[in-house]
């Protein structure tokens, strides 16, 4: 796991500005009004700053851009980076402004130069969250870390711990995901999840043996055809006392071959991310844990690994799940839905949670109906789902209400079994929430998550470069802390 960058909390020191190496962020309002610090560097510039604030190129900038005055004249900084923002200006805004500090972060230290702000919290959280890469395969000078540490001159408090604390969870996930599946393999990432009794979670594995016991069917077909074994890690976190706990449930398909329904060879290398789900629920369980949740949290994953091979389950099969329920596999490619149906009622019978949120990859058909915008999300309870979309929106990670009804289980009607693994192609992230929700008691609060198309982009966001996004880690932070929190 990476460290986040350090933040190191100072009073303003004018005379300390001109001294500074590597970069500084200096922050400038639409009217193009500089603080003191903004005027120290102004005058150590010889004036350079406020002709760039009076330029064209200042004045076409929107609030949270940003732009880098290379080695300037008078410092001995490599660059100043002028931000344009607002002094009362917080959230997704303000995050997107640190992003630009990130950046420089990734050439080494940077010294921001805060004034009066009220979104710095979020600032810095924009800045530590967007300076992370993933180098871990790369050799050379590309392998080479000259990520730097925050310095932050103000007079106001900053939440450092809290700010680590979530950008360590997501940066957890980012890693997770952005790891080939032949290093991340099923019994890698149990072992890695382990890592998390540093911070007191308690983790457990369950190993195929016990899961054959327990009734976990379904999963343990999707894994046959793989050498890696199947797994279940169970995570956690007592911060609440004798309440019942939250449950986040995550889908960890290591590796998606589609199995015997074999996916198309263009693109498929993408899908080492499909243990996004699982990954989520490691950051976030890691960000619970070290910010010391005063909440009763519980993180489950299914690990398996969907191979074609002579033992590999295969179209027209029917597998019995840990419920009872029979399902005929129609389509081997749809076996997250195998997966978590079994961990969620595996989860209901153990901890019988107060709310139980599940995360998945689970379809493409949601990428169709919501772009990369979006998370799919269903729900069973409206005031759950308006609190986590609340906590979403608060933390700029875009979610969208979507659609259950029974009238879409007649397309998952069977004529052999009690029902079909997929529903065909029409309302199919809607179908695959459907046959879900049937593994969903009726006293559990639950919401369903479908991350399949903002788990990882083939671009740069605002806060994540191309690859996994670590979407839904501050999502989840946001709801516990929120909601459950004692």
């Amino acid at each position: 796991m990476q460290n986040a960058p350090k933040i190191t909390v100072v009073a303003p020191d004018l005379d300390a500005i001109g001294s500074a190496t590597r970069h500084l962020a200096v922050f400038v309002t639409g009217e193009g009004k500089l603080d003191k610090m903004g005027r120290r560097v102004n005058r150590v510039m010889k004036g350079a700053l406020a002709r760039f604030v009076e330029s064209d190129v200042f004045g076409k900038m929107k609030e949270a851009d940003s732009h880098t005055l290379s080695y300037p004249t008078g410092l001995d900084a490599d660059g100043v980076v002028v931000i344009r923002l607002e002094r009362r200006t917080k959230g997704a805004l303000a995050r997107k402004a640190g992003a630009a500090i990130g950046k420089a972060l990734l050439q080494g230290d940077v010294w921001v130069l805060a004034g009066p702000m009220k979104g710095l919290d979020d600032v810095l959280q924009g800045a530590s969250l967007r300076a992370y890469a993933f180098n871990d395969h790369k050799t050379g000078e590309d392998a080479a870390s000259k990520r730097g540490d925050i310095t932050v001159m103000t007079g106001s408090e900053v939440d450092a711990d809290g700010i680590i604390a979530v950008t360590e969870g997501v940066w957890w996930t980012r890693d997770l995901v952005n790891e080939p599946s032949n290093v991340l393999t099923t019994t890698e990432f149990a072992k890695r999840l382990e890592g998390l009794e540093a911070l007191g979670v308690k983790v457990e594995v369950l190993e195929e043996a016990e899961l054959q016991e327990l009734g976990m069917r379904t999963l343990l077909a999707v894994g046959e055809g793989s050498e890696s074994p199947s797994k279940v890690v169970v995570m956690q976190w007592s911060g609440g006392g004798a309440e019942a706990p939250v449950a986040l449930v995550g889908k960890g398909v290591v590796f998606d071959t589609g199995g015997i329904s074999l996916k198309p060879a263009v693109g498929m290398e993408e899908m080492t991310m499909d243990m996004g789900g699982a990954g989520t629920v490691a950051g976030a369980m890691h960000t619970i844990a070290k910010r010391k949740a005063a909440a009763n949290v519980v993180g489950l994953v299914g690990l398996v690994e969907n191979m074609p091979d002579g033992r590999a389950q295969r179209p027209g099969d029917v597998v019995v799940s840990m419920k009872g329920d029979t399902v005929e596999v129609i389509n081997t490619d749809a076996e997250g839905r195998l997966v978590l149906c079994d961990v969620l009622w595996y989860t209901q019978e153990r901890f019988k949670p107060a709310a139980m949120i599940d995360l998945a990859t689970l379809t493409g058909a949601i990428i169709i109906a919501l772009g990369h915008e979006n998370a799919g999300v269903f729900s069973n309870d409206d005031a759950l789902s308006k609190a986590f979309l609340k906590a979403a929106e608060e933390e700029g990670e875009g979610a969208w209400r979507m659609p259950l009804a029974p009238a879409y289980d007649k397309l998952l009607k069977s004529r052999i079994a009690d029902m079909k693994n997929i529903g065909g192609r029409p309302a199919g992230s809607v179908t695959a929430a459907q046959f879900l929700l049937r593994f969903v008691k009726d006293e559990t609060p639950w919401i369903h998550l479908d991350i399949a198309g903002v788990a990882s982009h083939s671009g740069e966001t605002d806060l994540a470069p191309k690859g996994a996004t670590g979407w839904g880690v501050r999502a989840l932070n946001r709801l516990i802390a929120d909601t459950y929190e004692v």
